[in-house]
């Protein structure tokens, strides 16, 4: 009897996930769309929980197989998935029809896993709000008035590594690097110093924030699959940290407050917009309190977004500047004819760095701190190239990692040139997006250059480079968005 009762469970099942597959193959058939048939049912989503590779070279695979559709159905259980291919569309769902797009894809529980409610997770009114209210901490003037702080920090962290050479020896490049930006963002955003970067409980929590591990990529499967799932199931993304970090934010405000000094800062802001209470969008009445928790949470996206993506485009660079002595040979001689030049190194100084600066913007063609973007429609709309009907609740995927990769839009796209960024051969429009696209275009990014470009002056001034590439070339570290390149290392080497 048991067994079948058993039988006849596993029939039904095998049942409903064969009509579910169907039903998902004719939802984007009767709209004219090709559908993706490696996974009917849950889609790339399937290969990313049970293969090793990261989930922006499964949608790469998807990307070379339907280059010349304009976009692709996916399966995703009961959620209809579309990945968008096309470049006009993609700038339609980015830019062009931003109102129908603005959500970012994925749902928090915001009231319990406090460190959720930041700005890259927020969304509708509450996303509007908090972004306005917090975009003048990375204005041309900010970024100049902390600069001083972020120089130091470089300064610093080079002679730390000359003090201590086994740090070059013994450990490895990215972790290196990772000390750097925890250190820089530290001192820059948030004010915090501590005695050692490699010891600083904020650069655990920046890696452990980030980690994928099995329950992580679970937990992201399921939250883009099934977003009412988040609730029902009271999944909690950062809950571990906030003791940690919204500690350290409020003890930070309230010895700003006793000190009463401008620094030009995150803390800054967050007691700027404590004093003036209640934030309120004018033009819908929302309204948002800017509580310790609610400023902690950004205070977190930025420092996470701070330390690991950073750090990453910093690796990513040096690897290719250690493949490509050439470009190694005109970097080191920009950086020493500036320092040459001027008595002392500022904001203005480095914005001048061109060669510099084209090929940091190469190596986040490359390398760019994330894979892919999501969304999802949020009223009925219409793409415009194919005509692709696309109702309330579609999540949408859009290629990032895929165009720069792409021939069409770069030509011999796996070499380091620089010169794809020269004055009179900018690449960029939708099919270059480091930092995304839109309206919600990463906040922190004029900052996040900066003290990845700082970090990269002081620290070739001072040495060179040699990259170590394993066997069987660079490969990606299983990521969920993340672009993590592994199978490779870094050798900093005094310069004479």
């Amino acid at each position: 009897m048991f067994l079948l009762i058993l039988l006849s469970i596993i029939v039904v099942l095998l049942t409903l996930y064969y009509l579910n597959g169907r039903s998902n193959e004719e939802y984007w058939k009767k709209r004219g769309v090709a559908f993706y048939k490696g996974n009917k049912v849950a889609g790339p989503f399937w290969a990313f929980v049970t293969q090793n590779r990261s989930l922006f070279e499964i949608f790469h695979d998807i990307y070379k197989q339907y280059k010349n559709e304009p976009a692709v159905g996916i399966g995703t259980f009961l959620t209809p998935t579309l990945y968008v291919i096309d470049p006009t569309n993609i700038q339609h769902i980015l830019q062009a029809d931003f109102n129908s797009f603005h959500h970012r894809g994925v749902e928090f529980l915001y009231e319990k896993d406090l460190l959720a409610d930041n700005v890259l997770f927020m969304n509708g009114n509450r996303w509007k709000l908090m972004r306005q209210s917090i975009t003048p901490l990375f204005t041309s003037t900010k970024l100049k008035n902390m600069f001083y702080i972020l120089d130091k920090s470089a300064q610093d962290f080079v002679q730390l590594l000359k003090d201590k050479p086994k740090i070059l020896t013994e450990g490895n490049t990215f972790d290196t690097l990772s000390t750097f930006c925890s250190a820089a963002i530290g001192a820059t955003v948030f004010g915090i110093t501590t005695e050692s970067v490699f010891e600083s409980p904020f650069l655990t929590m920046a890696r452990n924030a980030l980690a994928p591990t099995m329950k992580t990529n679970l937990q992201f499967a399921i939250a883009f699959a099934f977003p009412s799932a988040v609730r029902r199931l009271q999944l909690y993304f950062f809950k571990e940290h906030e003791d940690l970090f919204i500690g350290a934010i409020k003890q930070v405000l309230r010895q700003r407050e006793k000190e009463n000094v401008k620094k030009h800062d995150f803390a800054d802001i967050c007691l700027s917009l404590q004093k003036n209470g209640t934030m309120i969008d004018r033009e819908t009445g929302f309204e948002l309190e800017p509580t310790d928790e609610l400023l902690a949470a950004q205070g977190f996206f930025f420092f996470t977004a701070g330390v690991e993506p950073t750090a990453t485009a910093m690796f990513c660079v040096l690897v290719e500047l250690g493949l490509n002595p050439d470009v190694l040979q005109r970097v080191h001689k920009e950086i020493d004819e500036t320092f040459e030049k001027y008595d002392s190194f500022t904001y203005d100084i480095i914005m001048e760095m061109d060669y510099v600066g084209k090929v940091f913007s190469e190596g986040l063609r490359k390398y760019p701190p994330i894979g892919f973007s999501s969304r999802r429609c949020v009223r009925d709309t219409v793409l415009p190239v194919g005509n692709i009907k696309v109702s309330k609740d579609t999540q949408i995927i859009t290629p990032i990692f895929e165009m720069h990769r792409d021939p069409k839009f770069y030509e011999n796209p796996d070499k380091f040139d620089p010169e794809r960024f020269a004055e009179d051969n900018k690449n960029g429009e939708i099919t270059y997006q480091p930092f995304g696209k839109g309206n919600r275009l990463c906040i922190g990014m004029r900052y996040a250059r900066l003290q990845a470009l700082t970090g990269l002056v002081h620290l070739l001034r001072n040495f060179t480079v040699k990259s170590k590439v394993g066997k069987g070339g660079i490969k990606f570290s299983k990521q969920q968005v993340q672009v993590r390149p592994v199978n490779v290392d870094v050798e900093l080497i005094l310069r004479k």
